[in-house]
């Protein structure tokens, strides 16, 4: 488990650290992917897998309300079919794919400046 000091919870949900198999946040390990904003944690969103997301993945992300969504998809970067990506982009919201390990530091530098983000996160195995 490596990443920062305790959360900062005035800013909202912070994480503090991930691994393969594990993100903590709060105080609590994760072992599941899931969905994460400055108001909102939801364990068990998503696929096991960045080739099993589809749309329906990506609708509970906007249903956030953000302006921008991080999209951490394992332990490599894969991006998902354009059919999955282009409702974020034809809505005008930007949706930035990444590997988890990016994706969980670029989300907690996004909410410290106070950006509206959410983030789906896939586990890293």
């Amino acid at each position: 488990m490596r990443f920062t000091d305790d959360a900062d919870t005035a800013s909202g949900y912070l994480i503090q650290g991930y691994e393969p198999g594990a993100i903590q946040i709060a105080g609590r390990r994760y072992h599941e992917s899931l969905l994460i904003a400055p108001r909102r944690l939801v364990p068990g969103w998503g696929p096991d897998e960045a080739s099993e997301l589809t749309a329906d993945h990506i609708a509970e992300l906007l249903g956030v309300e953000p302006r921008l969504i991080l999209l951490g998809t394992g332990r490599l970067q894969v991006f998902p079919p354009p059919a999955v990506l282009a409702v974020p982009r034809q809505q005008g919201i930007g949706i930035e794919v990444m590997d988890t390990g990016a994706a969980c530091r670029t989300y907690n530098i996004l909410v410290a400046e106070g950006r509206d983000v959410v983030a789906g996160l896939l586990m890293i195995r």
